[in-house]
């Protein structure tokens, strides 16, 4: 019966973590992730499945390394959720399916601006079948619909190229 009371309270546990953090919704899913060392360190999330090392580009003063960065890992978390976007704008266009060679290729960059650093998004978005007016349309909602572009609106500059 114990094991049972646990479950049930652990079950429980993050709705009631979302209360305690302020949030205005009830999450599906919470991803956790710890960095240490900065840009130089690593990242490393709660379940393993993410344990990498992290260095400062070259391009940016650091030595170059054959390791990852955050705009690397912000870019592939953009686009992944982008194109899972595009699906569910597509539903709600009442729109064919989005072929399975569809791409939503993410250029995340980094410079220093008048406050310190800032970013920009670049997509580059390939759905054949879809050209023109019509992968423009889904592309406008897929913006409404996913949740980083919808963080970052008004934030950062993000652009979309149609291919």
């Amino acid at each position: 019966m114990l094991g049972l009371r646990l479950t049930a309270l652990r079950t429980l546990q993050p709705l009631h973590a979302a209360a305690r953090r302020g949030l205005a919704f009830t999450p599906l899913y919470t991803a956790e992730a710890t960095a240490t060392g900065a840009r130089n360190g690593k990242v490393k999330s709660s379940d393993g499945i993410i344990d990498l090392e992290l260095s400062v580009p070259k391009s940016m003063g650091g030595p170059g390394l054959a390791k990852s960065n955050p705009e690397q890992l912000f870019a592939a978390g953009y686009s992944a959720c982008f194109q899972g976007a595009m699906g569910a704008a597509v539903a709600q266009l009442k729109y064919p399916p989005l072929p399975s060679s569809s791409t939503v290729h993410a250029l995340v960059s980094i410079g220093k601006g008048d406050g310190g650093f800032d970013l920009a998004v670049e997509f580059e978005v390939a759905a054949p079948g879809y050209e023109g007016e019509r992968l423009r349309k889904v592309v406008e909602v897929a913006h409404g619909i996913c949740p980083y572009s919808r963080a970052t609106k008004g934030n950062i500059s993000v652009t979309t190229k149609v291919l």
